[in-house]
C-alpha cells in the first residue's frame, strides 16, 4: 500500500513537473529568438570599443559631433520606429516584419563598410537603426510561449543581450587589428543573414489574423482570374469550332 502510495506521489510530481516545463516547441522558439537578438545585438556592440578611433582618420570625422550623431543615429531610428514596426507587425505577422528588419539592417552595415568618408558612416547607421525588430521579437515570443513561462523566455533574451555586450568587448579590438572596421561592418550583415535563417527554420510560424485574411483574399483572386482565363479559352475554343 505504502510502495502504491509511493508510486502515485511519485507519478503526481513527476506530472506536476511536465507541467511547470517548457515543451520543446517553447524552448526552441525562445533559444532560437534569443539567438536572432544575440546575434543582432552582437552586430550592433562591436562597433562601439573602436568606432570613434576608426572615424577620425574619416573624412569629416574630425568633428566629434558628427562621430556621436554616427553612433547615435542607430538608437534614434531605433525609437522612432518601434512602435509603428510593433503595429505592422500586429497587423502583418510577427515573421515579416522581422526579415524586413534584418534586411534593413544588413544593408546599412554594407552601406557603411563601403563608406569613405562620416556622412556615408552616418547614413549607414541610419538605416542599420531602421531595421526596428525589438518589438516584434518580444511579440513573437509572448505569442509563442504561455504566460507561466513567458518570463523564463525574457530572460533568455535578456542574458544574450548581456553576453553579446561582453563578446563584443573582447571580439572587437582583435577583429579590428585582423580585419578592420569594413570587414566588421561586413560580418554584421552576415550576422543578421545568419538571423534570418535562424528565423525562417527554427521559429514556428504565427500569422496574424489580418496576414491571414490577406492571403486568403489573394488566393480567392487568383482562383478568379484562372477561372476567367479558362472560360475564356472555352468560350475561345467554341467559336473557333462553330466557324469551321
Amino acid at each position: 500500500m505504502l510502495a502504491g502510495q509511493d508510486s502515485t506521489i511519485r507519478t503526481g510530481a513527476s506530472t506536476i513537473k511536465t507541467a511547470d516545463s517548457m515543451t520543446s516547441a517553447e524552448l526552441r522558439a525562445s533559444i532560437g529568438l534569443a539567438s536572432v537578438y544575440g546575434l543582432r545585438m552582437l552586430g550592433l556592440f562591436i562597433i562601439l570599443p573602436i568606432f570613434a578611433i576608426y572615424a577620425e582618420h574619416l573624412p569629416g570625422g574630425e568633428s566629434h559631433l558628427l562621430i556621436g550623431v554616427a553612433l547615435g543615429a542607430y538608437g534614434l531610428t531605433q525609437a522612432i520606429l518601434q512602435i509603428p514596426a510593433g503595429w505592422l507587425s500586429d497587423h502583418y505577422g510577427r515573421k515579416p516584419v522581422i526579415y524586413i528588419g534584418l534586411i534593413l539592417f544588413a544593408v546599412g552595415s554594407l552601406i557603411a563598410a563601403s563608406a569613405d568618408n562620416i556622412y556615408w558612416i552616418i547614413a549607414g547607421r541610419t538605416i542599420q537603426g531602421a531595421g526596428a525588430i525589438n518589438a516584434a521579437v518580444m511579440a513573437l515570443t509572448a505569442d509563442l510561449t504561455r504566460e507561466d513561462h513567458r518570463t523564463k523566455a525574457m530572460a533568455m533574451i535578456g542574458m544574450t543581450i548581456g553576453f553579446s555586450f561582453a563578446l563584443s568587448m573582447v571580439l572587437s579590438p582583435l577583429l579590428y587589428a585582423r580585419i578592420g572596421m569594413s570587414g566588421i561592418f561586413i560580418m554584421t550583415a552576415v550576422l543578421a543573414v545568419l538571423a534570418m535563417i535562424v528565423i525562417a527554420f527554427f521559429i514556428p510560424n504565427r500569422r496574424s489574423p489580418a496576414f491571414t485574411a490577406i492571403l486568403k483574399q489573394a488566393a480567392s483572386v487568383w482562383e478568379m482570374c484562372c477561372a476567367i482565363r479558362i472560360y475564356c479559352a472555352w468560350i475561345s475554343a467554341y467559336f473557333h469550332c462553330t466557324r469551321s
